[in-house]
């Protein structure tokens, strides 16, 4: 699979929250109006009553350098949507294409590396969701544990806010909400941050309300936006991300990790012979 350059969709489906109203509109004309023939600036202009130079503003707000590179890359991403769908299988399998193909597009890595540092530097890292992302959470712990990283997973809601009291400058906390609306979650990132801990939130949100006491915000892709969303399980966007973070940690130091990760396996091996021959019985 290759992604020679970013689909505008998924960034224009992340940042909505944070969009005024007028380029809320502007935002809607691209998400609702794909068979459109003329996107000229001008049409646009027109059809939306706003002026040219809000639409400019809107562009390089979404990270474009101009009009002319957003409608290029808008138009490309159309193109290589397949439409025809034969049948159910087909359905989900492309859907989960291109929730792989809007992560691509949302992933920033020098941000991911920044997170891989602070997973290097802090005595302790908790992550913690609810539902699907409390799965997700627990699915982190596992893995990351098993690579040497003091991390504890937290899917109850009291427990998550309880954990704020724990926390100080040598705590990562890692809250994972694909709505950004999950109040436990929103409250141990706060807190954290006020103890001086790191925090980093992954969420399908972007808002400007969450750099206020997180130090990262990692966007993930989001299934509200995808015809076959109800059919594709909320975790699937967030362990893509929880492997791609995992992937480049354990190339920083790649024959330290395995080695770590193969001593943890061969421990659970060891255990299961140990109740098979009967020695483990009470």
């Amino acid at each position: 699979m290759e992604f020679d350059e970013k689909s505008v969709v998924p960034v224009l489906e992340a940042k909505y929250d944070s969009f005024t109203q007028s380029e809320k509109n502007i935002a809607d004309f691209f998400l609702k109006n794909k068979n459109q023939a003329d996107y000229s600036i001008e049409t646009l202009s027109q059809k939306l009553f706003v002026s040219k130079a809000s639409i400019s503003r809107f562009v390089k707000k979404c990270g474009f350098r101009g009009y002319r590179e957003f409608i290029y890359q808008y138009e490309k991403s159309l193109n290589s949507v397949r439409k025809d769908v034969a049948d159910s299988t087909k359905t989900v399998l492309d859907t989960y294409q291109e929730l792989i193909t809007k992560t691509y597009s949302l992933m920033n890595e020098a941000q991911i590396t920044r997170v891989i540092n602070l997973l290097g530097i802090t005595h302790r890292v908790i992550v913690c969701g609810a539902g699907s992302s409390g799965l997700a959470a627990t699915e982190m712990e596992s893995r990351f544990m098993r690579i040497g990283i003091d991390i504890d997973s937290l899917t109850d809601a009291d427990r998550i806010r309880m954990q704020a009291v724990f926390c100080n400058e040598e705590s990562l906390i890692i809250g994972i909400s694909v709505s950004g609306e999950n109040e436990s979650v929103l409250y141990l990132l706060k807190e954290a941050h006020q103890r001086g801990a790191k925090t980093v939130l992954i969420t399908s949100r972007d808002s400007l309300f969450f750099r206020e006491f997180c130090d990262e915000v990692i966007l993930i892709s989001s299934r509200k936006m995808l015809n076959s969303g109800n059919v594709i399980s909320p975790q699937f966007p967030i362990l893509i991300m929880i492997d791609i973070i995992y992937n480049e940690y354990i190339y920083l130091n790649r024959r330290e990790k395995l080695a770590m990760h193969s001593d943890t396996l061969r421990a659970l091996k060891s255990k299961e012979h140990y109740m098979l021959n009967g020695t483990g019985k009470l």
